[in-house]
């Protein structure tokens, strides 16, 4: 405690100095995007402090920390991604200057890429939902999709304009990385995911899992089926100039691209920093002699070993960030 002197020489008591905390700066900050997919982070890491922070979801309002690694749950769907990442990312509690970002969560795959339990690393994430859209029936009959791009007057023609958040394209040496950490992860699988991957006739979904680079789709919607399925595909490659091969899709992912883009551009952190991994729980469209909507409902044993391999392969990259630093820390070029 210590004195000022007011006017007239009146002595008065002044409040102590308050120390602010230093801000946590983790080497990695993984984002999950609901409780299961959470968990076995929680489960398997020693992640004892607890930081609240404001703007975060009310069942989802901490995020867990160590000394290098934190996790956060954004909790599902493009406005909940991007509100809960953009508190964090641009929260004082944090110096994510250096930090790397590991978005890790489940998706729907394409059984001509992969199968149930497979991860897949995204070389580019594409938004599915930006683009206008007419239905079959009142479609010109030559169109070959219900799809049109922004701006664009028919299928397949360029975007005309757009909201400048539709593609991300990740940065290749983190990618690179990723994959190099992680490729021979030994990944979980069940018997149940074994059995129903058995219906499917394509290799790759009758295969074990394994890791995977491909592109993911991102869209409020949980769609499903075949023909939704080829249209977001032809999608994203005219996006991309044909560059994206699509084969996850998810419900967040650019989105919280685009919140971390942003705290990026506030100068808060290093979006050349970031990777996606999605971890396929189901198929994204029916067995031959299956119904879409038989498909969706169906209980494909995958959701189990698809939120454990999340971890198991997020983590491979993120334990090769924290013991490898000195190669890390100055960034990946």
């Amino acid at each position: 405690m210590f004195f000022k002197t007011l006017g007239l020489g009146v002595l008065a008591l002044a409040a102590p100095a308050v120390a602010m905390a230093q801000p946590i700066a983790p080497k990695v900050m993984v984002i999950t995007m609901f409780g299961a997919e959470t968990k076995p982070w929680l489960d398997n890491l020693q992640l004892s402090e607890k930081v609240a922070v404001p703007g975060l979801a009310a069942d989802a309002p901490e995020v867990s920390c160590n000394g290098d690694l934190c996790v956060m749950t954004t909790t599902m769907g493009f406005a909940d991604a991007a509100t809960s990442t953009a508190a964090v990312a641009l929260s004082d509690k944090f110096d994510l200057s250096k930090t790397y970002f590991i978005v890790a969560g489940i998706a729907g795959i394409d059984p001509s890429k992969g199968t149930l339990g497979s991860a897949a690393w995204a070389d580019y994430v594409v938004d599915g939902g930006l683009f206008h859209r007419i239905g079959k029936a009142d479609a010109p009959a030559d169109w070959t999709s219900t799809i049109v791009e922004l701006g664009a007057k028919a299928p397949g023609e360029k975007q005309g304009w757009g909201a400048g958040t539709e593609v991300y394209e990740m940065n290749k040496a983190v990618l690179d990385a990723a994959v190099a950490a992680s490729k021979d992860t030994e990944l979980a699988d069940s018997e149940d995911a074994a059995a129903y991957r058995a219906l499917y006739t394509q290799e790759a979904a009758r295969a074990k899992p394994g890791v995977t680079v491909c592109t993911t789709v991102s869209a409020d919607t949980y769609w499903h089926g075949a023909e939704i399925a080829r249209e977001m595909a032809a999608h994203a490659r005219t996006l991309t100039d044909g560059k994206a091969d699509y084969c996850t899709s998810q419900m967040e992912d650019n989105a919280t691209l685009t919140a971390l883009k942003r705290a990026a551009n506030a100068g808060k952190l290093d979006f050349n920093r970031v990777a996606v991994l999605r971890t396929a729980s189901n198929f994204d469209r029916p067995h031959d002699g299956q119904g879409a909507a038989e498909s969706l409902a169906a209980k494909s044993g995958g959701f189990g070993p698809a939120t454990e391999n999340a971890f198991r392969v997020g983590n491979a990259f993120a334990q090769d960030i924290v013991k490898n630093w000195d190669r890390y820390e100055a960034g990946l070029k």
